[in-house]
């Protein structure tokens, strides 16, 4: 439940950085000029003409946003969560982690538009790709985690119980974590979208691909020590790859 303030400072965060950008962008605004300062010390310093590598990040911003938003309304009216707690230095790690992520997207903008440039939208096929891989990963998170929810539900959706169960249906067929799965690839969405070559958000992806590889090693661990009949074809994270 702890996650839910993550989530919230993401959304009140990069919504700022989303407006300020968005303004930037098509606006002839400019970025306030802390943020400037700040980007010239980790971002890029070339200028460059490419319309598709400003709405790329435009675009990115956006989705990094909207999944914000979709995980605080599930941790708000979806998940059903135990009353487990939270390292004091994870929680201080979530919340400058979902701070730091959308400066690393608003890093990626090349510095013209800084200086408040109006731009245009040049739509190109891997930004299709990525928002279609984005909704296919984000529809698929949503199922599983609603599967998890109704397995401390009765059929009515009264909270029942807050043990752990043996969840079945959609991708948990495949991996005991596929939210775990799913989050994974709505990042790998973003690195499309941003055109593959961004060596900074494929860092991220790794991080990413880590980070969640063991949490769900850890899950997979659990279910098959308590439960004993825990269905053997099971991967932990990635469908017959582990």
């Amino acid at each position: 439940r702890w996650f839910t303030h993550f989530y919230v400072v993401s959304v009140v965060w990069n919504g700022f950085l989303l407006i300020w950008l968005f303004r930037a962008e098509f606006l002839g605004g400019s970025l306030p000029s802390w943020i400037q300062y700040m980007h010239h010390a980790l971002g890029r310093d070339s200028q460059s003409k490419d319309t598709c590598e400003h709405f790329s990040t435009l675009l990115v911003l956006l989705l990094l946003w909207l999944h914000s938003c979709r995980r605080l309304a599930e941790c708000l009216w979806t998940s059903v969560f135990s009353n487990g707690v939270i390292h004091i230095m994870q929680y201080c790690f979530g919340l400058a982690y979902y701070i730091a992520i959308g400066s690393t997207v608003l890093c990626q903008v090349p510095t013209n538009v800084r200086n408040g440039k109006e731009l245009s939208v040049q739509i190109s096929w891997y930004h299709i790709v990525g928002v279609m891989m984005y909704i296919w990963a984000s529809l698929h998170q949503h199922r599983c985690l609603v599967i998890l929810a109704n397995l401390r539900k009765s059929k009515s959706g009264k909270v029942v119980s807050l043990s752990h169960g043996v969840p079945f249906g959609d991708w948990f067929e495949r991996v005991s974590c596929p939210h775990y799965f799913a989050e994974l690839l709505i990042y790998v969405s973003m690195a499309i979208t941003l055109g593959f070559h961004n060596v900074t958000w494929w860092c991220v992806v790794m991080y990413v691909l880590f980070n969640q590889a063991l949490a769900a090693a850890l899950c997979h661990e659990f279910y098959q020590k308590n439960f004993s009949s825990y269905p053997k074809h099971r991967k932990a994270f990635i469908p017959l790859v582990f």
